[in-house]
């Protein structure tokens, strides 16, 4: 049976003035479809006009008054979206402007056809996990965030290695000296993690990856955990470099010696909505260009 959604929500790429034909374009498709519209509000005052002739809202708002989300844009529009919804029950569908995105799956050049189906009941929803990231100092939480993709500690603007050391379920791990670790989800493991040497994990799984990067011991290797595991990392006192902690690549928290990082298994989720076809197999396959001729 067909589910009829009433009333969606539109939110477009972080400051991108060149999207507004598209945001028409898509809203008066689904008043077409008798559906009422709105625009996120960040994205109306990035567009700096009311065109579209939606209603804008602010995010609490559209998670409390919209059946579903529409984004816009690219993956890293996904992961801002995614995370500011998570307390909320909604379902979020991603239309990519460019290449064919993992997350934003949806081509521009046949969304009308996919959304289509998804409105005569033909989808399917995907639940996939997040992560909480927590600074502690002097055991008070001085900053938190939660993350999509991944956690990683980096060192920051110094060509030198950071020392620290890992528990996991309060049992030691290690002493570690890298360029830092990437705590990534399933659905992570496809973007900093990979680049690392990490393997790619069916985003289905209720797993953790932990991923070094650039370790001085070559015998560190990634690492798949349990997804109600929790990870605490502590910056060494002695012989560090600045660090830094990055949630999905677009929230920063600083940290300084002595600080520990706790990471574990956000309580909400992300719900996508992908067509009744989507294959995250055939995705990879063209993100990675498996099969492709190398001459």
């Amino acid at each position: 049976m067909a589910q009829q959604f009433k009333k969606i929500g539109l939110i477009g790429k972080y400051a991108n003035t060149e999207i507004g034909e598209n945001l028409v374009e898509l809203a008066q498709y689904l008043k077409s479809k008798e559906a009422t519209v709105y625009l996120d509000q960040g994205t109306a005052d990035s567009l700096g006009t009311d065109f579209v002739q939606a209603e804008a809202l602010s995010r609490d708002q559209m998670g409390e008054q919209c059946e579903l989300i529409i984004v816009l844009g690219g993956d890293g529009t996904l992961l801002n979206a995614a995370r500011s919804l998570t307390k909320y029950d909604i379902k979020l569908i991603g239309i990519n402007l460019g290449h064919l995105g993992f997350l934003t799956d949806i081509p521009w050049d046949n969304y009308q056809q996919k959304l289509d189906e998804i409105f005569n009941g033909e989808y399917h929803v995907e639940d996939r996990m997040l992560l909480q990231a927590s600074i502690i100092r002097d055991g008070v939480t001085i900053s938190e965030s939660i993350a999509f993709n991944d956690v990683i500690v980096h060192k920051w603007e110094e060509a030198r290695m950071l020392e620290f050391e890992t528990t996991i379920d309060n049992k030691f791990v290690n002493v570690q000296r890298s360029d830092g670790l990437i705590i990534a989800t399933p659905t992570g493991s496809t973007a900093y993690a990979l680049s690392g040497g990490g393997p790619v994990l069916n985003p289905g799984l209720n797993a953790i990856l932990m991923v070094p990067i650039c370790p001085h011991t070559l015998t560190q290797r990634p690492l798949v955990i349990q997804s109600d595991s929790e990870i605490e990392i502590t910056i060494s006192e002695e012989g560090h470099a600045r660090a830094q902690v990055t949630c999905d690549g677009q929230i920063n928290l600083g940290v300084t010696a002595g600080d520990r990082i706790h990471v574990k298994k956000f309580d909400g989720k992300v719900s996508l909505l992908h067509p009744h076809d989507y294959n995250y197999y055939e995705i990879l396959r063209a993100k990675l260009h498996w099969g492709a001729r190398l001459y």
